[in-house]
């Protein structure tokens, strides 16, 4: 049923309008992670040297499941949509037969978990550009999904500068090495003056003792008995 005549069933019986739009986006949610996603992967493009041999990466998948999947692969040629290769995928899982448009084309996905990938050999700067996946399941009513793919062609790949990066690394590790410094020197500084304190307070008793012992105070040995008097 579509969402349409489910609002219109639900005015006829009176529902109130918050509750309406609940339903109808609730409905709306359900719809759309039940529809066909087709895939490319989270990268859409590819950077590559010329002769050598690339996937074009493809996956599709769905909720509800599929039947008879129809596929197909195009390339946009000068603004003129170019079929490279198409196929019926009666069910998940079973190999579908492709026919292929194009040469140096080859289906390599072979519906294994959903792959509809293809590879292109030999590749030339004229196979630069965008690759569409498309898809349509019937058991969703038609619908149909796609995704693109952009292909680089170049002479050599570029290399990378890593200039700035060893910049920020250098910069980072010299701070991470100039605070360790610092900590290191710090705890040190606090052990010495420990020790500094310690040996100062072992001083003042060992001083502290010595002059008792002289002033004859508590500690020291003076004789506290009176002297005997001579008697006539």
């Amino acid at each position: 049923m579509e969402v349409r005549g489910i609002w219109v069933d639900a005015l006829r019986l009176g529902l109130p309008h918050a509750t309406l739009n609940l339903i109808v986006a609730v409905l709306l949610v359900v719809k759309s992670a039940q529809a066909l996603e087709m895939s490319v992967g989270k990268v859409p493009f590819l950077e590559a040297v010329n002769g050598s041999t690339v996937m074009l990466p493809c996956t599709y998948s769905s909720c509800i499941g599929i039947e008879n999947l129809y596929f197909r692969w195009q390339f946009n040629e000068n603004g003129t949509m170019q079929t490279v290769c198409d196929a019926v995928i009666p069910s998940e899982g079973v190999v579908p037969k492709v026919k292929m448009y194009k040469e140096r084309f080859e289906f390599v996905g072979m519906n294994r978990k959903n792959n509809i990938s293809i590879l292109l050999w030999n590749i030339t700067f004229d196979d630069g550009g965008q690759y569409t996946c498309f898809g349509r399941n019937p058991k969703e009513k038609e619908k149909n999904h796609s995704a693109i793919f952009k292909l680089i062609v170049v002479d050599e790949l570029r290399e990378v500068d890593n200039t700035l990066t060893i910049i920020i690394a250098s910069a980072v590790g010299g701070a991470i090495a100039l605070l360790m410094g610092f900590m290191l020197l710090k705890n040190f500084t606090l052990f010495v003056l420990s020790k500094l304190e310690e040996k100062n307070k072992e001083c003042l008793v060992t001083s502290s003792g010595i002059d008792n012992t002289e002033n004859g105070l508590s500690g020291s040995k003076v004789d506290s008995k009176p002297k005997p008097t001579k008697q006539k």
